[in-house]
């Protein structure tokens, strides 16, 4: 009896500790989520950092949540941008005419940092919301296109700033990124992602304007006649050509930018490891 005893003690002061036990080894390590918004543009052909031309933009991603504090995302991501001389209020920018747009493709590691516990291994200490800091690196594709004469050319391919066949620039750039956010819970394991953040980029090209005119005969000579006319489209609207060879076309000193401003959904895996006895 005295055994039987103690073995029903044991079993009975097993059950009462297992919901800690299974609490104490629960994982609130990995998240997957995808986001959408919008992207801008900021370079050679948007030089006062205005939104005259909001783009489409799309990502994935994998989170690993460290504590309630760090994580470590990565995430794949897709956006459209571009620029219009058209659309500037300055004088000089409607009288070079030149646009273009883009896809960016990127692949990033990024690290957050949140204000408040969330998502961490202590649900008990959790907030339902909390604010965050990221800064990360990321590799970025682009490929700068404009329409001419009815038709889409790629401007890298033509050399617009008088490159030689084989000295165009790359059309992969690295990118610094920085931002800020806002996580908001809606259960234990769904929480919406609200951010916005910039990609400062080591590249002047992705909007293909750098530094200053080619002679559009040269530009021509390499590349064809359509490369020419892309090099200068000043004669497109007004009557005097301004892309004299030296001339400034782009601000060679500064980089270029672009911004992703998104809302996305995460889902959070919560396991429960086996109780030790």
């Amino acid at each position: 009896m005295k055994r039987l005893s103690a073995l029903l003690f044991c079993i009975g002061f097993s059950f009462l500790t297992i919901p800690q036990q299974m609490n104490a080894q629960t994982s609130y390590g990995w998240e997957i989520g995808f986001w959408g918004g919008l992207s801008s543009y900021y370079g050679d052909l948007n030089p006062v950092f205005s939104f005259r031309r909001l783009g489409p933009t799309a990502g994935v991603f994998a989170r690993k949540n460290f504590d309630g504090r760090v994580c470590l995302r990565f995430g794949g991501s897709w956006g459209n941008v571009g620029g219009n001389d058209a659309t500037s209020p300055n004088a000089f920018e409607q009288a070079r005419n030149l646009n273009f747009n883009s896809n960016v493709f990127e692949g990033a590691v990024v690290l957050e940092f949140n204000f408040q516990n969330f998502h961490s291994r202590r649900p008990r200490e959790d907030k339902p919301v909390s604010p965050y800091l990221l800064a990360g690196f990321g590799i970025t594709h682009f490929n700068p296109k404009s329409e001419y004469k009815g038709g889409n050319y790629f401007l890298r391919d033509l050399g617009t700033e008088g490159q030689a066949r084989g000295e165009e620039y790359a059309l992969v750039t690295p990118a610094m990124i920085a931002g800020f956010g806002l996580k908001i819970d809606m259960n234990p394991s769904w929480s919406w992602n609200i951010e916005i953040s910039n990609r400062f980029t080591f590249t002047d090209y992705l909007d293909d304007v750098s530094g200053t005119y080619a002679d559009y005969r040269t530009v021509a000579g390499y590349h064809g006649d359509a490369a020419g006319g892309l090099s200068d489209r000043s004669l497109e609207v007004g009557d005097v050509r301004i892309g004299e060879r030296g001339r400034q076309r782009g601000n060679a000193k500064n980089k270029d930018m672009y911004i992703f401003a998104s809302i996305g959904l995460a889902y959070r895996f919560v396991s429960v490891g086996c109780p030790a006895y």
